[in-house]
């Protein structure tokens, strides 16, 4: 059946949730917005004035492509070149969905979505769900089609994958520029004394290049390794030069929630740094330089006011 202006006119009211929905479960925008697309396709064709709650019907159907989406990505990531990571988003994206809560805020921080890859897709669907946009477990377990004991079951597991002993930092936008300007005049000095004292002892370092930039696959580990790692990554370079097309500029940011560090060749985001920041210093630096997961980043990138850089590298 066609949908009239008015279903349209619903359906787009919804957009926003559907998209915050499906980047917490793929942690990929490009997937998210393909599969609230394909949920419109459904909700065009279905008999619309059948459905008793609109919302309730859009986030099972968008639910359930999600869960196939991430059934099929495990085959996918089999064969991914390298490490993969989540597609970062800076602040202001809607797409980041609820922040009202500390635990809304760090379901999406980017350490946490790297976690979440730990997760069945069944577990993934729970936790976002309750966690990030607080629906009671009798709806999750008609979302998903199971009993509310095992959605409960089911979150119980998930938060056991995705905890860990760090005591993670909320920081806001002044602490996070402090931070990065912080971690460039060390990873910028040419000495890895000033870097290893801004780390935890057993902090990491790890890049998504797709295959297509280069990243390290496997994660530097421990603060020593991952200063020197991070000496040679800001030291300029013919080959770097080369790689990049040209000389970045790199600002001071924030990507889900956490600091960032964002190098920009003329006007496209070439990558983006997430530092994940404990009660004892920066614990991980994940790096997506991966162009495919960098698309909605550049355009959000082009369309704000993100200052001057706080240097020209490499």
């Amino acid at each position: 059946m066609s949908s009239t202006a008015q279903d349209v006119d619903r359906f787009e009211a919804s957009r926003p949730r559907l998209e915050a929905i499906a980047y917490r479960m793929l942690g990929s925008a490009g997937e998210a917005e393909d599969a609230v697309q394909e949920t419109f396709l459904r909700w065009h064709a279905a008999d619309i004035d059948r459905i008793e709650v609109p919302e309730a019907w859009l986030t099972k159907v968008l639910t359930n492509l999600c869960l196939n989406q991430l059934t099929s990505a495990r085959a996918r990531r089999e064969t991914y070149v390298g490490q993969w990571l989540p597609e970062p988003l800076l602040a202001g994206d809607p797409m980041l969905g609820p922040a009202d809560t500390a635990e809304q805020r760090e379901s999406v921080s980017y350490a946490v979505l790297t976690l979440m890859e730990r997760l069945s897709p069944g577990e993934r669907a729970v936790y976002v769900l309750r966690t990030a946009f607080d629906y009671p477990h009798r709806e999750i377990a008609e979302i998903l089609g199971i009993s509310e004991a095992a959605s409960q079951q089911l979150l119980h597991r998930a938060k056991e994958h995705v905890a860990d002993d760090r005591a993670r930092v909320e920081i806001d936008e002044t602490a996070a520029r402090r931070i990065v300007e912080e971690f460039l005049a060390a990873a910028t000095s040419g000495r890895t004394e000033s870097l290893v004292r801004l780390l935890t002892e057993d902090s990491t370092a790890i890049g998504d290049g797709g295959g297509k930039v280069p990243a390290r696959a496997r994660a530097y580990e421990g603060a020593v390794a991952v200063a020197k790692f991070l000496r040679g990554l800001f030291k300029p370079g013919k080959a770097k030069h080369a790689i990049l097309g040209g000389t970045a500029e790199v600002y001071a940011s924030t990507a889900n929630g956490d600091p960032a560090v964002v190098a920009v060749v003329d006007g496209r985001v070439f990558g983006v740094m997430c530092l994940e920041v404990t009660a004892e210093g920066i614990a991980a630096a994940r790096s997506q330089v991966n162009p495919d997961k960098l698309e909605r980043t550049t355009a959000h990138w082009a369309a704000s006011d993100h200052g001057e850089p706080l240097i020209h590298a490499f």
